[in-house]
């Protein structure tokens, strides 16, 4: 699941270590290939997650609608980045300044989902992320009105300078 990085040093492995940084987060930066418009178009969209038998699975939402909706229609690869935890760290020699980071940074394949009890699943994961609730109830109307998007994780590493 993990891919290789540069910096072996900074590599974060350990899965309790990823998860608190995970959990800590509220933000996803998903980036999509438009192939009409030739061009890399990235969004930043709150999310959820959960594990399954080892593998990471991204929730966000939106509407039914949009450049994020017409992209993921068609089961689109993607990359996603979340950052946070950042902290300047000034030296006396401007080329000794750094800066202390997590991330995670990875691949998946994103689709939307269409069945109710998925969207409920999602949209559960989203809200205990948001707003740490996790026995939601959902008007049908609304579940049929929103877009829920699942992004099955192919590849993740984790980084950090703490």
């Amino acid at each position: 699941m993990t891919d290789k990085i540069r910096r072996k040093d900074r590599e974060i492995t350990d899965p309790k270590i990823i998860e608190e940084f995970l959990n800590s987060q509220k933000i996803i930066r998903i980036g999509f290939y438009d192939k009409t418009n030739d061009e890399v178009y990235i969004v930043p969209v709150n999310y959820g997650y959960i594990i399954e038998n080892g593998n990471y699975i991204f929730y966000c939402h939106g509407g039914k609608g949009g450049r994020k909706y017409d992209l993921s229609k068609e089961g689109a690869n993607v990359g996603f980045e979340i950052d946070g935890q950042y902290e300047l760290v000034e030296a006396k020699k401007t080329c000794d300044y750094s800066c202390k980071y997590q991330s995670v940074i990875g691949n998946g394949k994103i689709k939307i989902l269409e069945d109710l009890e998925e969207k409920k699943k999602g949209l559960n994961a989203i809200m205990k992320q948001a707003a740490g609730k996790t026995d939601c109830e959902y008007n049908p109307r609304m579940l049929q009105n929103v877009a829920v998007y699942m992004i099955s994780v192919t590849k993740l590493t984790c980084k950090g300078h703490l």
